[in-house]
């Protein structure tokens, strides 16, 4: 089967370059210095000592080959064990130490990451598919940890015994030291072969998981919409196509890693019988003895390990680079983009003293999803502070959009978004969706999100502020039961109220309802429209009002079509000019007094 690409319309998160890559290993390294030079010190101290069992086991051949008493293996065989236990001990040091740097460095980049992405721009998000980034968060970051948990304190320890085992042939002849080096150019040509070849191939392999991940999640999430427009089997040969396409990249990379094991084979037997060749000739020249020959064989064999180890590492490394490059191309982007950045003008202005400017400005803003669609075209809306705005049009005016740009959810693509508040401890602007989430863990603790010094009081107050202490007061364990997944599950009207009491713990000068109470026809409308409205008090407000009963209250409504805002006015001034609102308040009213 071929190999499966992003569509055309999905644009992926940033992946750092290689150069990047590694320089951001450095800045996650450079403040745990002396930890890196303890364990350096450590690992070498270990290789060093263990580096004295062949010469040991050298000496032992040539009292062997003297004929010598077996008393005068005692003191070489002592030495032996003491070698093992320094080694052993040491080595262990420095492992551990190693694990610690790489953890260390691992957790750091792990709250970057998520400090990073908890603010990527939802539109950017949503191009790119949520499975690019569950794939980062999920996959990437496992082969990176395991990459720090195992190939890196292993990649430490065989690079020092290679180079330091290098040494140890020298001083025993330099000739040693160029017969084991045949084995080097042989090495040097696999390893850059395989990195050659493996750099791309892990890439696209993270990729295809991406691609893979976001048609699960595609088919998975629309399962409902899937079915009732039966379109099991094509969702089906979607997940099957992007299955094979990751499938047939981890076959290449299996069959890679084949050839590359069997070309280091090659390089270790020509090394070998290279050292062999040169004991022989100095042991029959005079120029050695057979203990100094055997002991350059068994320095040139224990290289095989560190070798074969650091070079399969490089498999580790280059997935794990790979990976790392994708956290890092998300851990990068900046936390809060100006106009620099972005090329338009989104801020929020605190200010200590009295208000001059408006709550809200918002000039020629404009803002497209995709690049030829735009959804709004050239907005200008002025909020005064205290105001309460409602903002009606039929779907797909721009509603929505406009409120998200408010809330800073959304950068526009041209126009500025200018938010003036008083100097506060929380957020200028808070959003309230329609969709909430309740997070899994006990109520008080998901209130607190919103302010996490708040006390019980406090969390009974806002509670009582949007009609939800009773049910709370109801619920098997009070403030402390366990809602969300796995827990005590919530109506959508509680779950609404539960979102209206964060908004009063957050208190933020600026509220933005995007449908928040759009209900229509439920038990709960009502319940809801009170909850808000008490909610709002004493805020500026920017509702996108679903029920136009809740429109009708606002200080001023704005109307919106085709992105656009083409009416702005009170209720009755409204509704008397006879255009857009008051059609659309006829409709409303009129499809009100029909529904039995």
């Amino acid at each position: 089967m071929s190999e499966e690409t992003p569509s055309a319309e999905r644009v992926l998160l940033p992946t750092a370059g290689a150069a990047r890559t590694w320089a951001a290993a450095r800045e996650l390294a450079r403040p745990h210095r002396r930890l890196a030079i303890g364990a350096f010190a450590a690992l070498a101290a270990a290789t060093g000592v263990g580096l004295l069992t062949q010469p040991l086991l050298g000496h032992i051949v040539d009292l062997v080959a003297e004929s010598r008493p077996p008393q005068a293996l005692t003191v070489p065989a002592v030495a032996l064990v003491l070698v093992a236990i320094a080694q052993g001990s040491g080595t262990a040091l420095g492992l551990s130490l190693v694990s610690r740097l790489g953890e260390s460095m691992l957790a750091r980049l792990r709250e970057r990451f998520v400090e990073r992405a908890l603010r990527l721009p939802l539109d950017q998000v949503e191009r790119a598919g949520s499975g690019d980034l569950v794939a980062r968060v999920t996959g990437d970051v496992s082969l990176v940890a395991e990459a720090v948990r195992t190939a890196l304190p292993e990649l430490a320890r065989s690079l020092l015994t290679i180079v330091l085992t290098f040494g140890a042939l020298a001083v025993l002849d330099w000739r040693f030291l160029l017969a084991a080096l045949l084995a080097v150019p042989i090495q040097a040509h696999t390893a850059r072969w395989y990195v050659r070849n493996a750099v791309p191939l892990y890439r696209r392999q993270r990729v295809a998981d991406g691609v893979r991940q976001q048609r699960l999640l595609d088919a998975i999430g629309g399962a409902s919409t899937v079915r009732a427009f039966r379109l099991e089997d094509e969702h089906a040969r979607r997940v099957t196509r992007s299955s094979w396409s990751a499938v047939e990249l981890t076959m290449r990379g299996v069959r890679l890693v084949l050839r590359f094991y069997s070309r280091l084979h090659l390089a270790e037997y020509t090394g070998l019988a290279a050292v062999l060749v040169a004991g022989f000739l100095l042991v029959r020249s005079g120029s050695a003895s057979i203990g100094t020959a055997t002991a350059a064989a068994l320095y040139f064999h224990s290289l095989f390990a560190p070798v074969n180890s650091a070079l399969v590492l490089l498999d580790d490394a280059q997935s794990a680079a790979a990976s790392l490059a994708r956290l890092v191309g998300v851990a990068d982007r900046p936390s809060d983009e100006g106009p620099e950045a972005s090329g338009v003008a989104a801020q929020a202005v605190r200010e200590s003293g009295g208000l001059k400017e408006p709550a809200v400005t918002v000039r020629g803003v404009r803002h497209a999803y995709e690049a030829g669609r735009p959804v709004l075209r050239g907005v200008d809306l002025v909020v005064g502070h205290g105001e309460r705005v409602a903002l009606v049009g039929a779907t797909g005016a721009g509603k929505t959009t406009l409120a998200k740009l408010i809330a800073g959810i959304h950068r526009p693509t041209a126009g500025s978004v200018q938010v003036s508040a008083p100097a506060g401890p929380g957020p200028a602007v808070v959003l309230v969706t329609q969709e909430v989430h309740v997070f899994a863990g006990p109520l008080a603790g998901d209130l607190r999100l919103a302010r996490p010094d708040a006390s019980d009081g406090d969390l009974r107050e806002a509670l009582a502020r949007v009609d939800a202490l009773t049910w709370v007061d109801a619920l098997p364990e009070g403030l402390v039961t366990v809602v969300g997944d796995g827990g005590h599950r919530l109506t959508a009207t509680q779950r609404q109220q539960v979102a209206l009491a964060r908004l009063i713990l957050a208190d933020p000068p600026v509220a933005v309802l995007d449908e928040a109470t759009a209900e229509a026809g439920s038990a709960g409308a009502r319940t809801l429209e009170r909850a808000a409205d008490r909610a709002l008090a004493g805020r500026t407000a920017l509702v996108v009002a679903h029920r136009l009963t809740q429109a009708a209250t606002a200080d001023r409504i704005v109307v919106m079509e085709g992105g656009r805002i083409v009416e702005s006015g009170g209720h009755d001034e409204l509704r008397a000019a006879g255009g857009r609102y008051a059609a659309l308040w006829e409709s409303w009213s009129d499809a009100r007094s029909s529904t039995p």
